[in-house]
């Protein structure tokens, strides 16, 4: 028997963890998926599994077991779409694919003109998917992300998994990326069942923060319902653990950091104690943006912290610069300072609820329930752009569509009435 997507083309225009996964998932069931590379660097990916070895969090192996983990059955095509040689090269390849998924940020899209617009002028059939950060409305668009800020920590699966008087769960490498790489391929997967039906192609939009809400669902609903926080209804713990968890907010951020040699990854407290984390894994191209925003200028060029490795051997002395100096500050400052920088606070469900970056992608979606009024519902994680998800009706309630379905399918009144008698339906 041929595999399910034998004969499907996919060019995975993509790096590191989520669409790269997403891809493959495709791959495995039999999609011929050609993955484009930088001809200089490369998938940034490939070197991933050792930065985590260094920061402790991948087990050391001579084996690239994550690169193989995330990109196995495709075949690997260098192309460099910064030029326009490069861009016809991926035109080329589109007007023969079935499918396109990529991380770009939404201004790289436009940039580099491999966005949906233009390329299904190339060809109309294509099934164009994307994931970014935070979604491609709002002032946040462009703003880098990681599954570790967008996801794990802005969207509040940090704060529910963080008890009184705890540390907090240690998030782990690519947990959210995984799942918004099975949340695209599903998208994609309804996005070509619609072709075979009308013929055209559209595109699916994935963010990791609308994952996060999504994953987070059991509770972001109550709190869009209710406008209630966890701690609005938790029991009120002893005064002693309340004090035991003020006192434990320092050995958060100790506890984050202390798991990193890269003063750049890890939690720091403001000045309204919140808690912050920095995920820059790529600290060249960040450490002179957040010795800016933290006033230390002449940190930039100071040779001792100039290199990885440099700042690696004096990451003790670094946590302390950035421990003194964001304890200075609230949080609503360091957003503004921190702007282009990888980072986010661990955020409560109300303002996981309230974020202005979901607010503006519509990853909620308000509704008239027939005994409730108007309600925000978490709205579906997957967005087509011709297609969308709709809202038709409530929660059933229970049996409500037992006759309607059965007269639908054949029966009478007659044989809905002997059912009910013999207690085969309610």
């Amino acid at each position: 028997m041929a595999a399910v997507l034998e004969g499907i083309k996919v060019i995975d225009l993509s790096q590191v963890a989520a669409v790269p996964l997403c891809a493959r998932h495709l791959a495995d069931f039999g999609a011929d998926v050609l993955h484009i590379e930088n001809p200089v660097t490369g998938d940034s990916f490939r070197g991933y599994q050792l930065s985590q070895e260094v920061l402790h969090a991948a087990a050391p192996s001579e084996f690239g077991y994550n690169w193989e983990n995330y990109n196995r059955n495709k075949r690997s095509v260098t192309v460099d779409v910064a030029q326009e040689t490069g861009r016809d090269i991926i035109y080329r390849l589109v007007e023969q694919a079935d499918v396109l998924v990529t991380n770009f940020r939404p201004s790289e899209l436009e940039r580099y003109r491999m966005d949906y617009k233009t390329l299904s002028r190339q060809n109309p059939r294509l099934v164009w998917g994307c994931v970014t950060g935070y979604g491609r409305e709002g002032l946040e668009k462009d703003a880098p992300a990681y599954d570790a800020t967008a996801l794990w920590y802005r969207s509040g699966i940090a704060h529910m998994l963080t008890m009184p008087g705890s540390v907090g769960a240690a998030m782990r490498p690519a947990f959210g990326d995984n799942i918004a790489a099975l949340v695209l391929a599903y998208g994609i997967m309804l996005a070509l069942f619609q072709r075979e039906r009308t013929g055209v192609g559209q595109e699916v939009d994935v963010s990791l923060l609308h994952t996060g809400l999504y994953q987070l669902g059991f509770d972001i609903a109550g709190a869009l319902v209710t406008g209630l926080d966890y701690a609005d209804w938790r029991a009120e713990p002893p005064a002693e653990l309340v004090e035991q968890a003020r006192a434990a907010m320092t050995p958060i951020a100790a506890f984050h950091r202390s798991r990193s040699n890269n003063p750049l990854v890890g939690a720091y407290i403001t000045s309204d104690a919140r808690v912050i984390v920095i995920v820059a894994l790529q600290p060249d191209r960040y450490w002179g943006r957040v010795c800016r925003a933290i006033g230390r200028e002449d940190m930039v060029d100071d040779s001792r912290y100039s290199t990885f490795e440099g700042r690696a051997e004096h990451c003790g002395e670094l946590q302390q610069v950035l421990t003194d100096a964001f304890i200075n500050k609230t949080l609503d400052e360091w957003k503004v300072l921190l702007a282009g920088v990888p980072f986010a606070a661990y955020q409560s469900l109300r303002e996981a609820a309230n974020d202005p970056q979901a607010r503006a992608n519509g990853f909620f979606v308000s509704c008239e329930h027939p005994t409730q009024g108007p309600i925000d519902v978490i709205a579906s994680p997957v967005k087509l752009g011709e297609s969308p998800a709709t809202y038709r009706m409530p929660a059933p309630e229970f049996g409500q569509h037992t006759e309607e379905v059965l007269l639908e399918y054949g029966y009478d009144w007659d044989d809905i009435i002997r059912f009910k008698e013999q207690g085969v339906i309610a």
